[in-house]
């Protein structure tokens, strides 16, 4: 077992319940899943029970602060406040799930918490809030956290880590590709079979960050596109698109990430001015449409140039998995290959990056490791995390 995980108990061959908590690039909210981790075929394989799920929205006030944390440098007194206060809701939502599994909290066996990243840049450095302690303070239960800081510490990226729950939970009889569109998108390209052996990822680009971003911009009482009902009345402006996909990070090769650092405020303020000077009379839809283009055709891209595995299919998950125009666009530009919604293979596909962080948990309770060092760039495996106890 890796220096990371001392102090974690050792964990017994039986099945181990722990709640994942995560808070995403699209800053809506907290997720947090229990699920329970049944012995599998394979050590490194176990079958996860989804037993309930919870959405904790933030208000608008809170999200604000999360934003500006991260646009705009602050007081360190700011920031560690905002790090406990999260932490506190964080535990809080942890409660509430375990609540609604209707497991006593004695029932679970840590919790694992992602936490919300403020920084990355990689492999330079990575920082996420959530404090720890005060999730543990909340729940009463052990606490895993800060995932990203070992792999980076190693001369990885940090990111992205979902992959070692594709490889290993949600692989198909064939080559699959599985494509979060979250805030950030990401995708993971999975041997058929499923295994950490041929295993690839690398963020794509935005998912829904700059849609959400414009249309809460143009909207202010929408949290975004629903139903994609604006960007379904738009027309893309093709040049802008083109522009926009000449940036370096698009070209450069996996492995590879990258998060609001890049598709800031001030980028997606740009992008709006571009497409209102590229076409007179640009209309709101036709921006949230442009949006929708850019993410769409990035993740073509990233496919292009990126991905020459015989992927059979593209599972798809996250808040733009939801968005039927977006859909409709990846289906068109990654055609023949079927695209399909995780939903409909496995669970709620809202769920999946917090069951994901369950799973690097279990790994670390279990002293495995939870890089895929393919997909990060790290010059190894290591085990992530680190234990705080109830």
């Amino acid at each position: 077992m890796s220096a990371s995980a001392k102090g974690a108990p050792a964990a017994p061959a039986r099945p181990l319940v722990l709640v994942g908590l995560m808070s995403g690039t699209s800053h809506d909210g907290i997720s947090a899943a229990v699920v329970r981790f049944v012995p599998g075929a394979r050590d490194d394989r176990p079958l996860p029970e989804l037993l309930a799920f919870v959405q904790e929205p933030y208000d608008a006030a809170f999200r604000a602060r999360l934003l500006s944390a991260i646009a705009t440098p602050t007081h360190p007194g700011d920031y560690t406040r905002l790090d406990f206060e999260l932490g506190a809701r964080l535990g809080a939502a942890a409660v509430t799930a375990i609540a609604e599994s209707g497991l006593a909290r004695d029932d679970v066996d840590a919790v694992a918490s992602h936490g919300h990243t403020v920084w990355h840049d990689a492999p330079r450095a990575t920082w996420q809030f959530g404090q720890p302690a005060a999730i543990a303070e909340r729940t009463g239960r052990p606490v895993i956290a800060d995932f990203r800081t070992r792999d980076v510490a190693a001369g990885g990226q940090g990111a992205p880590l979902v992959p070692i729950a594709d490889a290993l939970l949600f692989a198909g009889a064939d080559w699959r590709a599985l494509q979060n569109i979250g805030g950030i998108g990401n995708v993971t390209v999975v041997p058929p079979g499923g295994g950490v052996q041929g295993t690839r990822a690398f963020d794509t680009g935005p998912g829904v960050g700059i849609i959400d971003a414009i249309v809460r911009s143009l909207r202010p009482e929408l949290p975004y596109d629903v139903d994609g009902q604006l960007a379904s009345r738009g027309t893309a402006i093709a040049r802008v698109v083109d522009e926009t996909l000449t940036h370096p990070y698009f070209s450069a090769p996996p492995p590879k990430s990258t998060g609001r650092e890049l598709f800031t405020p001030a980028f997606v303020s740009d992008l709006m001015a571009r497409c209102r000077a590229a076409k007179p009379g640009c209309t709101d839809e036709d921006l949230v449409a442009t949006a929708v283009e850019i993410t769409a055709r990035s993740i073509q891209l990233a496919f292009e140039r990126f991905i020459p595995e015989p992927v059979a299919d593209l599972v798809i998950s996250g808040g733009g998995s939801r968005n039927p125009a977006l859909v409709r666009r990846i289906e068109a530009l990654l055609a023949p290959r079927a695209v399909r919604q995780f939903d409909d293979l496995f669970f709620d596909g809202d769920a999946k990056e917090a069951v994901a962080f369950a799973f690097l948990g279990w790994l670390h309770l279990r002293g495995l490791p939870g890089n895929v060092p393919a997909c990060t760039g790290a010059p190894g495996p290591r085990v992530l995390g680190t234990y705080t106890p109830a």
